[in-house]
């Protein structure tokens, strides 16, 4: 069932540039991290998408893509451990074109008009986008935030020299309880621009504080983001983990978010790196709702 009132009135994705991940970080492993980090010579290519929603009072981004200074710059992380282990874990392909003021003009939009940067959670490639949004609240959920003031948040690959920039218009983001027994099991939400439109969910896993956000769009049935919380839906219909992440919060989360499709057998799931999210909205230009059985994007809106 297709939405007819939401103010949103569309939906779209673009890459800022591509990934390399190991084959057993996104399907999962019996394999110690630490060996396949080190040792792995498989490799799965992922985009790293950016969604884009239209509202009336601006665009609303669901995370920010990669900066082009991951590949420029030498010392773009600060830490040497970091660098170190980032060679090992991504290979990053990036044209210095693509950034996200110039994939927003690629759609017909102006980076001048976004208003609110929802950050998934604080992975570098999904805030790097933010330098060139100064002008855009940027949300991000509290646990999420309280990682920069752990120890070591570099060792999970957060860094502040990334997140903390001048300027940045960051606000903490608290769930707030709700009675509607669609979102209640989530044990709390945040309406980002009190509507009703767009709804955030925390879904721990991937990291602390990772969020996910429900969006209900006009013509289209409604759509879950779940930043990194699983690399395929599939996946996380079935509870088959990716090799990072903390299991005993992803298979909660991956419950909770298979509760909420039982209750909306349309809903159709999009994770960040996944190709199929690109092709879901491509193939249904005219936002008519679920995918047909044919589409790739099919097996989002099975369950």
């Amino acid at each position: 069932m297709a939405e007819e009132h939401s103010p949103i009135g569309g939906l779209h994705v673009f890459s800022t540039g591509t990934g390399s991940i190991h084959t057993e970080h996104r399907y999962g492993t019996r394999l110690p991290q630490m060996w396949w980090v080190l040792f792995s010579r498989n490799w799965v290519e992922v985009p790293i998408n950016v969604f884009v929603l239209e509202h009336p009072e601006g665009l609303i981004l669901f995370d920010a893509g990669l900066d082009t200074a991951v590949l420029t710059n030498p010392t773009y992380v600060d830490s040497r451990i970091g660098r170190f282990f980032m060679r090992r874990l991504f290979r990053l392909t990036m044209r210095a074109e693509e950034t996200l003021t110039n994939k927003l003009a690629g759609l017909g939009f102006d980076v001048a008009d976004v208003r609110k940067v929802v950050v998934s959670h604080l992975h570098f490639d999904h805030v790097g986008g933010i330098a060139e949004v100064p002008q855009a609240d940027l949300l991000v959920s509290r646990n999420e935030w309280a990682q920069l003031s752990g120890p070591h948040p570099e060792r999970d690959f957060i860094f502040g020299e990334h997140v903390q920039r001048p300027g940045a218009r960051w606000q903490v983001v608290d769930f707030e309880h709700t009675d509607d027994p669609l979102l209640a099991p989530f044990g709390g939400c945040h309406d980002v621009m009190n509507d009703g439109s767009l709804i955030l969910l925390p879904t721990p896993g991937h990291t602390p504080g990772s969020i996910s956000m429900l969006a209900r769009i006009k013509g289209r049935a409604p759509v879950l983001l779940i930043g990194d919380l699983a690399y395929e839906a599939e996946l996380l219909m079935k509870d088959q983990l990716p090799g990072t992440g903390n299991k005993a919060q992803l298979l909660d989360s991956y419950e909770k978010v298979r509760e909420l499709k039982r209750h909306l057998p349309e809903l159709v799931i999009l994770p960040s790196h996944d190709i199929a999210a690109q092709e879901y909205l491509s193939s249904n230009p005219a936002q008519q709702g679920a995918p047909a059985d044919h589409s790739t994007a099919a097996r989002f809106s099975v369950g």
